[in-house]
């Protein structure tokens, strides 16, 4: 059997940040840390964060007055931080560089007196973050439907942004309809939106015109995670949502002479070879990666941390 691994896959930059901000905190700082909701979304960086020492919590009323306390990569809202402050924590924000580009663009445009129209997923932890950090009239659309349905004047000067965990073909048709429905609008640049979403989109969309069957290392709560099994589905290739080797069913290799594998964002390199222990287990595999996108993109540590080091 033949596996194909996409490329790029697994973790991005803004991930690696994060991971590593937890990682430097728990080295440099004295007393336990302290994380608000998971730092990226996948269970098992966040176990081997808990082995490490970092204590997770939803919420801060859990955090005790003055501990080291570090913001996840998905971002948090204006009162978030307000209630951080007020309990005098020592706060890290390793909120994702890209995430909070999108909170200054939604913030710079809502300046201008725009209403703002954010295309996202209700109830993902970015969008709530999101929302809470821009003060005038927002608006969550999810398609085109979501669109058509506001209840704002079509001459309303308004302005788009976007959830960073989803790409330019994901966005293009509910801004689209931003476009034909409203006669003044502005929005930031396709190159705005994250890359790390767009290449592994890319990648799979590739991938699937070599493969029989596509396994997607991810969490279930991982929006990019989902997207790319959904993208695999819509290429016309059976496709699978893992999280890890225990979760691969043999059963979906009868038959197969080539698997395609791919990572969501926040899914460590460590995980994908999991799987590539349990494709085994059914006979021999060889291995080959794609070619694609090779990203160089680094992000710093937040100054505390450097500063610390």
């Amino acid at each position: 059997m033949k596996v194909i691994l996409a490329q790029p896959r697994g973790f991005c930059a803004g991930v690696v940040r994060a991971i590593d901000t937890v990682e430097r905190a728990l080295a440099h700082r004295d007393g336990p840390v302290y994380v608000r909701h998971e730092i990226v979304h996948n269970r098992h960086v966040v176990e081997d964060l808990k082995a490490k020492g970092a204590r997770f919590v939803e919420d801060l009323a859990d955090v005790p007055n003055g501990s080291v306390t570090i913001f996840s990569a998905h971002g948090v809202s204006h009162s978030v931080e307000d209630e951080a402050r007020l309990r005098r924590l020592n706060v890290v924000d390793a909120t994702c560089p890209l995430v909070s580009k999108v909170h200054k663009q939604g913030q710079r445009y809502s300046s201008l007196g725009r209403t703002i129209i954010l295309i996202g997923h209700a109830g993902h932890v970015e969008i709530e973050g999101t929302l809470g950090r821009i003060s005038g009239p927002v608006y969550l659309v999810e398609n085109g439907e979501d669109v058509a349905k506001l209840d704002i004047p079509d001459d309303t000067p308004v302005a788009y942004i976007t959830q960073t965990t989803l790409s330019v073909d994901d966005t293009r048709s509910t801004i689209e309809a931003v476009k034909k429905r409203f006669t003044d609008v502005i929005g930031p640049e396709t190159r705005d939106i994250c890359y790390a979403t767009q290449n592994r989109q890319t990648a799979v969309r590739d991938l699937c015109r070599h493969v029989e069957l596509l396994l997607v290392v991810g969490a279930s709560n991982s929006s990019n995670s989902n997207r790319l099994r959904e993208i695999g589905s819509e290429c016309g290739v059976p496709s699978y949502l893992v999280a890890d080797g225990s979760e691969v069913d043999l059963a979906w290799l009868a038959g197969v002479a080539t698997v395609g594998i791919t990572a969501g964002a926040s899914a460590p390199d460590v995980l994908v070879q999991d799987v590539l222990a349990a494709i085994g287990k059914a006979g021999p595999i060889e291995i080959e990666t794609l070619d694609g996108v090779e990203e160089k993109i680094t992000f710093r540590l937040p100054p505390e941390l450097l500063e610390a080091s």
